[in-house]
Formats: C-alpha cells, sequence, structure tokens
C-alpha cells in the first residue's frame, strides 16, 4: 500500500472510512506489501487514524451520556 494521492485527508474522513484504511493498512503489513520506505509514513498515518478513530469514539461516548442524563437513566 503506498502512500499516493488517493488518501483522503483526515478532516475529510469518518470513522468507517478511518477503519477501512486501517483494515487496509493491516492487510499491506500482514502480506507484506511495503517496503521499508513506505512503513515509516504507514505507521505514521496508522497512527493519526487511531488517534481520529478514539476521538470520534471518545465523542459519540459523551453524546451517548448526555442523551442517557436526559432521559434520567443515569446512575
Amino acid at each position: 500500500m503506498s502512500n499516493s494521492n488517493k488518501t483522503k485527508s483526515l478532516k475529510d474522513m469518518n470513522y468507517d472510512d478511518s477503519i477501512t484504511e486501517l483494515q487496509k493498512i493491516l492487510s499491506s503489513l500482514q502480506n507484506d506489501e511495503l517496503s521499508i520506505d513506505e512503513l515509516t509514513n504507514t505507521i505514521k498515518r496508522s497512527t493519526e487514524l487511531l488517534e481520529l478513530c478514539n476521538s470520534k469514539l471518545r465523542s459519540t461516548e459523551k453524546e451517548v451520556n448526555l442523551v442517557i442524563q436526559k432521559l434520567g437513566l443515569g446512575d
């Protein structure tokens, strides 16, 4: 998997896009499809994608907790 122009900007990505790209990266790593030169950039991209996913999950968790509180279902 090379870092080509088809790589989406993080600001344009949603959670599902990020997970899909991470799965492709994982497959590339497992199948030894990356050169050493590509590896550094791929690892950096993976880290950015993981941070994006974590951020979106935390945001969603906060929203769900607010809804639960509004419904009076919280602790």
